[in-house]
């Protein structure tokens, strides 16, 4: 009997679910998440209900399979940022860094256009919605400790690190709604779009703006 090698059979399970998750989210996209089965889905990559369940415990995860990619590559960079950064400094390059690699990540899986579609049909569905509204708050207390970790800082006594990431998260969420609903799903564009946007976080929290724009 053949057997294949490890890296073979890690590339060909890798093939499979990136497969997967393109069927699913194209199949969500067209014609509803709640209106597909996961019958449809293993239909169009032609393989059997207990793969899928191998790689994924549900539809919900697979919808999220891809932001759940960006949002890895995001922790990474953060964990990566030098000490001497402040909070938002940190924060605010960690989002540069991630986009220079999730682009070509994201584009392994499935093309932009369709992870912008994804993104619109997530907050177009009310089951979907409310789960990524549950995973917002999840990473966002993964983000505070790791900021509360970096300054030397007790999560659960000081409020700065849970304020600092609700306050950028804040951004990011408003910038990635603008960007799914634009025309254009480059990288660039929401990378030029969160910047701006960033760009008034300060102004926005410190200014008095009766004063003029």
């Amino acid at each position: 009997m053949t057997v294949e090698p490890t890296g073979l059979r890690a590339r060909k399970k890798q093939r499979t679910r990136d497969a997967l998750v393109r069927a699913a989210l194209e199949l969500f996209t067209t014609q509803g998440y709640e209106r597909t089965t996961v019958d449809e889905i293993v239909d169009a990559v032609e393989v059997s209900q207990r793969t899928f369940f191998r790689y994924f415990a549900s539809k919900e995860e697979v919808a999220f399979a891809v932001q759940e990619l960006a949002e890895s590559h995001y922790v990474a960079a953060l964990r990566e940022r030098p000490a001497e950064e402040g909070p938002f400094e940190a924060m605010r390059n960690a989002v540069s860094a991630s986009w220079d690699t999730i682009e070509g990540a994201i584009e392994e899986i499935v093309p932009l256009d369709l992870h912008m579609r994804s993104f619109l049909m997530i907050e177009s569905t009310p089951a979907l919605l409310a789960a990524h509204l549950r995973r917002s708050v999840d990473m966002e207390d993964l983000l505070a400790r790791l900021i509360a970790e970096r300054e030397g800082l007790d999560v659960d006594a000081d409020p700065r690190p849970r304020v600092a990431v609700a306050a950028f998260g804040g951004v990011i969420r408003v910038t990635g709604r603008l960007w799914g609903r634009g025309e254009d799903p480059s990288v660039e564009s929401i990378r030029a779009l969160t910047e701006t946007y960033l760009d008034h976080l300060a102004p926005a929290l410190a200014e008095n703006w009766r004063g003029g724009a």
